[in-house]
Formats: structure tokens, sequence, C-alpha cells
């Protein structure tokens, strides 16, 4: 979840760290810091908030270096402070980490280095990091200060345990930066006499577009005119850089107010370069024959949050395109759970970011269980995508805030393309079908860009219920994950209650808390199941609710008659309709946040990527 950033070049690291740190804020932070090494001494800031207060701070501090490195803290060990804020340093002040992920055995090491001497200053987790390269640098003998910090680096890498990315910065080794990944995000910016580390690539991406993508295990030393990765053993390991295909202006506002209201208005584009993934030969992908595909029996999506509602909806998909059995886990909850080890088995893991660390621990179960396994991801290079066999790339670009949208639809429509095919290769969907599908899918762009032209109306809805105390969602079929989508985004980014229910649920408890005055958003579009959700309108507005129906043209007549407000959102195929209708919910969301002055693309306490268990 914390954000990393480091520099070393030919000019003053400041500015560097500080604009690479605000283009990390979508991770979620609490706290920040920065130290630059100035005339062979380290001046560290932190500040706890915004990344506004440190720059603040910085300015008046005024260090200069061209070596720097800088972090955004999301607690884990220790309170938000400034004590607790990274960088921490060693007892000689010499030498300094900053640290994304948890080190599980940290309380042992502290206790042993305490004896040992060292004095803490904070309550972190971190801070023994810089303590154990402090107490391995006395007893590493090297021809140099740089060899000699390379290898208490790689000696303190084989005696912490857990998830981390960390970076290195010692007073003896001017114009050089160290980094290490264990199981947390590290990507290296690859410039012109200058280059950069960092946990996700906005934080460079203004400088130079070209990065390289660490392995578990690996170590990277940075200098201005070169960088060099070292693998498992020790031994340099050359590799290729990747070429990163968005810019600057891609990963910004783009003149909106929030990124949440321009990632909903990126979703045509996000869902037409979707499409062109759309066409993947998925027995290659997996790197097996289209026999194998035809025998795939099994299929065991996983997936958290915002990204585990898509799978439920994949389900569907799956099991009426394909046939097959196909279950839907929360990744938290599979790496715990007893699977039985089926032959013929896909597991499919889903994640935005590809380095959310439930969702990568559970895969590396399915693997383990001999699965194969694909990712359905948005991030090249990323963590995820390294460890399944295949990935189909949603090429939504950067998703900034934190309360996902272009990405969500951008799943089902890359689970909708994967159900279509398995059907075609297993035989479930027949040719005319298949056609059928795929020229919807080739509209839904279109669609979707009709879609969004409903903000006004949902703006004005919510003129009059954002200081409603709950809100309520139903849904049936593929739109029940689409109200459990709803209600999340509105808990996300407005704090306010919110449920989402099977319609035909709503009988057997959950209408006991719909009141007078509760809206209740009813996802009806005009299919076979169009009768039954007029039905649960009814109920729901004969005890006072205010109901708002979610409909297609078709039904717009009818849905009139038993909701007290009608958007109307354009009709595709039945399976894809829950892509267009969670539109209107999105906005619903954004707008009730808004009134609410809301930090809408950072909630309290969330975080873009949840790299920790």
């Amino acid at each position: 979840m914390c954000g990393i950033i480091g520099y070393v070049g030919k000019n003053n690291s400041a500015p560097y760290i500080i604009d690479g740190l605000k283009k990390l804020e979508y991770r979620g932070y609490d706290s920040a810091g920065i130290s630059i090494l100035q005339d062979e001494k380290i001046v560290t800031v932190r500040a706890v908030g915004k990344v506004a207060e440190l720059e603040k701070a910085t300015l008046i501090v005024n260090p200069q270096g061209n070596t720097g490195i800088g972090h955004t803290r999301w607690a884990t060990h220790g309170k938000p402070s400034e004590e607790n804020s990274h960088p921490h340093w060693d007892c000689t002040g010499e030498l300094v980490v900053v640290h994304n992920g948890i080190i599980e055995n940290y309380l042992t090491l502290r206790e042993k280095l305490q004896k040992l001497g060292h004095t803490f200053q904070s309550e972190t987790d971190t801070e023994v990091i810089a303590h154990l390269i402090e107490e391995n640098l006395i007893h590493t003998r090297a021809v140099s200060n740089e060899e000699q910090l390379i290898k208490a680096v790689q000696k303190t890498n084989t005696q912490i345990a857990g998830a981390f990315a960390i970076g290195v910065m010692w007073a003896h080794t001017p114009g050089m930066l160290v980094g290490v990944k264990n199981q947390s995000p590290l990507v290296v910016g690859l410039g012109k006499e200058e280059n950069f580390l960092a946990s996700d690539v906005p934080a460079f991406l203004r400088h130079t577009n070209r990065a390289l993508f660490l392995e578990d295990g690996e170590m990277v030393i940075l200098h201005a005119g070169n960088v060099t990765v070292l693998d498992v053993k020790g031994q340099e390991k050359k590799v290729k850089p990747t070429k990163i295909s968005w810019d600057q202006k891609t990963a910004e506002k783009g003149g909106y107010a929030h990124f949440m209201i321009k990632e909903i208005y990126d979703q045509p584009q996000a869902l037409e370069d979707t499409l062109r993934t759309a066409q993947t030969d998925f027995a290659k992908l997996l790197g097996v024959d289209d026999a194998a595909l035809r025998q795939l029996r099994n299929i065991h999506i996983i997936a958290c949050g915002t990204a585990y509602h898509a799978g439920l909806v994949g389900k569907y998909y799956l099991e009426q395109l394909a046939g097959i059995p196909t279950s839907v886990d929360l990744a938290s909850e599979y790496k715990y759970r007893t699977v039985p080890s089926f032959e013929h088995t896909l597991a499919i893991a889903i994640s935005q970011s590809g380095e959310t660390a439930d969702t990568i621990g559970a895969i590396k179960k399915a693997k383990k269980l001999g699965f194969q396994t694909l990712a359905i991801c948005n991030v090249l290079g990323s963590t995820l995508t390294r460890i399944c066999d295949g990935t189909f790339f949603t090429h939504c670009g950067p998703e900034i805030s934190v309360a996902s949208t272009k990405a969500f639809t951008s799943q089902i429509t890359a689970m909708f393309a994967l159900a279509l095919c398995l059907g075609k290769a297993n035989g479930n969907t027949s040719e005319t079908d298949f056609n059928k599908y795929a020229k919807l899918l080739t509209g839904l762009p279109k669609d979707m860009a009709q879609t969004v032209k409903m903000e006004y109306d949902v703006r004005h809805l919510t003129r009059k219920i954002y200081k409603a105390d709950r809100f309520i969602f139903l849904g049936r079929h593929v739109n029940f994950p689409i109200a459990l989508e709803g209600a999340l985004k509105l808990k996300e980014v407005s704090y306010r209650s919110a449920e989402g229910f099977a319609a035909g649920e709503i009988k057997h408890g959950p209408i006991s808390i719909i009141d007078k005055g509760t809206p209740v958003f009813i996802l009806m579009p005009h299919d076979d199941l169009f009768e039954k959700m007029l039905s649960a309108c009814q109920e729901c507005r004969a005890r006072g609710a205010q109901v708002v129906s979610i409909t297609t043209q078709d039904g717009v007549k009818q849905a009139q008659d038993v909701a007290d407000q009608v958007f109307t959102v354009p009709a595709t195929g039945e399976l894809l309709q829950p892509i267009l209708n969670v539109v209107p919910l999105q906005f619903l969301a954004y707008w009730i946040a808004k009134r609410l002055d809301c930090d809408i693309d950072q909630p309290r306490n969330l975080a873009k990527s949840v790299t920790v268990e």
C-alpha cells in the first residue's frame, strides 16, 4: 500500500521525490517523508497528513542533493505519526530505509538488535531493516563502500521474512541507491543520466516511459548512468526494459475535478482497448492446446473487492456460455480453505493492479494444487502476471482513484470474452450464438459512450437523497453482483451505509430495513426477470421507499408506474447489460460523496493496491 520513490541523477532530487510522491497518493497513505543526501550527510523531512504538508516542510529545510528517497506510509505497525513515518534511519543516522510491506519476524529481530545495543525511535517493523543493515555493515568486509553496502543488504535480505520492497540510501555511497523486492511491487524507471526506484510507474512517468520490473528476491543498484540487477544468487542479470504506453496526461485528471469522474468517462475507450485483446487465443495464452481447453471441468475465480464482483458476473458467463461449473472465492478465504485438487481446473485471478497480496497468495496456492492459472489484470509486468500461466490484459490505462470504475467494467468484458471463447472451444456455444455475442461485444464501447451521458440526471437526483441514512440496491441474475458493486462503491467514497441484495431475497429478511424515504435502486432491464423486478419495486414502494429504477427503453413505461424515478440505459444483450447498468451507480456514488465533501479519490482507511495481507 505504501509508496516508494527514489531518484539518482544530475539534478537536485527533492523536486523529483515530491512530485513522485504526489503521483503515488492514489495508493492511500497517512504520512510521508523524504531523505536527501546532501554533502555526505542525510537530511530527512517527515510529516503526517498529505504530501502537500511534506512539501511545505521540505521547502523550509531546502535540502540539496542529487540522490534521494521518499515514501508515503499507510500504517500497519504503529500509529500514524511523524516518528513512525518513513524514511527510517540507523543509529548512526548515515543510513536510511523506505519499505513497503510487512516484516513478519520484526519483533524477534528488534529484540536481538536491542541486545546488541541498537536504539529504536519508532514503533514500526521497518526500522529493524535499517538497524539490521547497520549491523551487517559492521561485519562486512569489501574493497569499496558500494560493495560493502550491497553485501550487507544481501545478508539482510536473507534475515527478514515477509512481503517487502525496500529502498536503501547510505551516506558513504553518494550517487547510489539500492532496492530489494520480495512479494511487494518495485519498478525501476530508466532515464537519461537519471534513474528512478518506485512502487509504481506513475511516480516517474513524467520523466521516462522505460521501466524494469523486478522479480521476487532480486536486488537493483541504481547510479545516474547505469542500473544493475542482481538475481536471487547475487549474479548480475540482464533485464529487458518495458516501454510503458501510457503518457503522463493519461495518468492525470485531464481537467476533471477528480480521477474517479474522469475514469467513469474513460470507460468507452477502456472497453474498446480491452476488446482488442478479446481475439486472444486462450489456448496459446495458457500454454495448452485446444484439446486441453475442451477438457476443462472446473473453474475457480479468485479476487477481492470490486474485482470479486466482476468475478461473480463472470460465473454466470462461464456457466452459461462455456457450460463449466464455476466457483467464485474471496482471495483471503481461498488461501485458507480446503480446496479439492481436481484435474482439469483453471484458476482465474482478477486484479486491477496485479499486486493485491491476498490474490497473489491465493493464486500461488492454486498453482501448488496443479491448476492452470490465468490473470485478468491491467498492469503490465505486475507480480500476478508473472506468476500466472497466462494473462488477459484489460488495457484500461492507469486507474488512479481508489474506487475502481473502468477497471471493473473492463474486467467483466474480459470475463465475457473468455467465456465466449471457451464456449466455442468446447462446443457449448454454437457458431451462430458466438457471432451474435461477438457483434454485441463490438458495439459495447458505443453503448457505453451513450450511457456516460447520464451523469446530469443522476447528479440531479442526488440533491434529494444524499443525506439519507442508508441505501439499498437490488438486482437478479447477472445484475445481482452489480447491486453489490453499487453498494460497495457508495460505501467506499461516501462512507454511507449501503447494502446490495438479490431482489428475490428481500422477503427473507432485508425488507425489514426498508422504511419511509429509504432510497432503493432496482436494476431491472427489460429481460425475462423484468416482471419479477416490477414486483420488487411495488414491495419496496409500499413501505415508503424512494424507488429508483434502472431499466432499458422497453421497460420505461411499466417502470414509471412503480418507481419514483426511472433511469434509462441503452439495451445490449442480456448478459452484457450489467456493464452498462453499473454506470449510473458509479455516478451516484461520486455525486453523493461530492455533496458530502468526502475525499473521493483517496477515501479514508483505503488504498488502491492492498499489497499486505
